[in-house]
């Protein structure tokens, strides 16, 4: 992977933590490298009311 786009509606430096712990979760069972490019961006609302967080990932392939 080359890069990850984090959407976080209504973030706040508290949420850190707990973003922290997800995406790690999710990088062990993805198998990839947590520490890559990540941005992380906050916004008002996603595509669903229900939704607090999107990913984008952008990867390179050989």
């Amino acid at each position: 992977m080359a890069k990850l786009t984090i959407y976080v509606v209504d973030w706040s430096p508290e949420k850190f933590p707990q973003l922290g712990e997800g995406v790690a979760r999710a990088a062990a069972k993805l198998g990839v490298d947590p520490l890559k490019p990540i941005t992380l961006l906050s916004v008002a609302a996603l595509g669903e009311p229900d939704l607090l967080v999107e990913v984008e990932a952008t990867a390179v392939l050989d």
